[in-house]
């Protein structure tokens, strides 16, 4: 798309762009947000208290060390799928509730399984997973506090923000399997890191720490690992804070108008910003937001 000039050539995309929803009905929280649910290897836990806001994906599948397989993929789905429409979450933070890993990657042992047309029906599967994450209204951060490999790694890069302890290990190593990252790595690694950087860790399959990762700007954060093993998610949940009092649909608005326009040349991206300046101009955050500015005291946003 070139660079939108005039007003004539602006109007149709303005008229194609749908920007999402930023407020859904109330999600129920049933069985998929019940963190207490026996067997489950997506738990969805909703923080209380002064981290109101917050909701928790835990994977919690230690016998595989969360691989990708297809109970644990449909879950993390069904999650999402709640989530996106609940308008509580102000910040989503995924987790894993088994010490020393993040998420493995590929379940290659039930991909073993699979016939040539599963394997590609399924990771069509996984490739929308990550998009449905990665357009997912509220911010979203991942706790990296172990291995996060191949489409561990695909996961975290869904994610708005990434938090990494520093005995972290993570890398999309799919070429020392015979394959290539296809749950989106070829895609967004190069969009964070830059084309050639990206081009020499796939290639290679390197893997990095979470100190390296942090020095190449893959994760936003790298704190040293605490006895807990739960030093990223202390981090995350910290940076999580820092967003509960900003204005939650300004804050959407605001990825929407980053996401888009990253996608698009400089002046589409200035007309996607000015939509979503627009949709946050009738908001009660932003009178509340100028009406405590001048009265000098905090503001309190309640997402209307």
């Amino acid at each position: 798309m070139g660079p939108l000039c005039a007003s004539a050539a602006r109007a149709p995309m303005l008229r194609a762009l749908r920007l999402p929803r930023l407020w859904g009905p109330l999600g129920a929280r049933g069985s998929a947000s019940d963190g207490t649910a026996g067997g489950r290897e997506i738990q969805v836990r909703t923080l209380e208290g002064p981290d109101q806001g917050i909701t928790e994906i835990l994977m919690n599948r230690p016998g595989a060390r969360n691989a990708l397989g297809y109970v644990f993929v449909s879950e993390l789905q069904n999650a999402v799928a709640q989530l996106r429409e609940d308008q509580r979450v102000r910040v989503l933070l995924l987790r894993s509730a088994v010490k020393g890993v993040f998420c493995a990657g590929a379940d290659l042992k039930e991909r073993e399984q699979m016939s040539a047309t599963e394997v590609g029906v399924f990771v069509q599967r996984l490739r929308g997973l990550m998009s449905e994450i990665a357009a997912f209204p509220a911010p979203t951060i991942a706790a990296m506090d172990g291995f996060a490999l191949g489409g561990g790694l695909e996961l975290a890069l869904a994610c708005d923000l990434r938090v990494a302890a520093s005995t972290a290990v993570m890398g999309l190593i799919e070429t020392t399997r015979g394959l290539l990252p296809g749950a989106g790595g070829t895609q967004r690694l190069p969009r964070c890191l830059g084309v050639a950087l990206a081009k020499e860790l796939i290639f290679t399959g390197r893997r990095l720490t979470g100190v390296q990762a942090h020095t190449l700007g893959l994760v936003n954060h790298t704190v040293e690992q605490n006895e807990e093993g739960d030093a990223a998610y202390q981090r995350a949940r910290a940076l999580a804070q820092e967003i509960l009092p900003q204005a939650p649909i300004a804050v959407r608005l605001g990825k929407v108008a980053i996401d888009r326009g990253m996608e698009v040349d400089i002046a589409s991206g200035m007309a996607i910003e000015e939509m979503c300046y627009a949709q946050n101009i009738p908001t009660r955050d932003r009178l509340e937001g100028m009406a405590a500015f001048r009265e000098k005291r905090p503001p309190k946003f309640v997402g209307k």
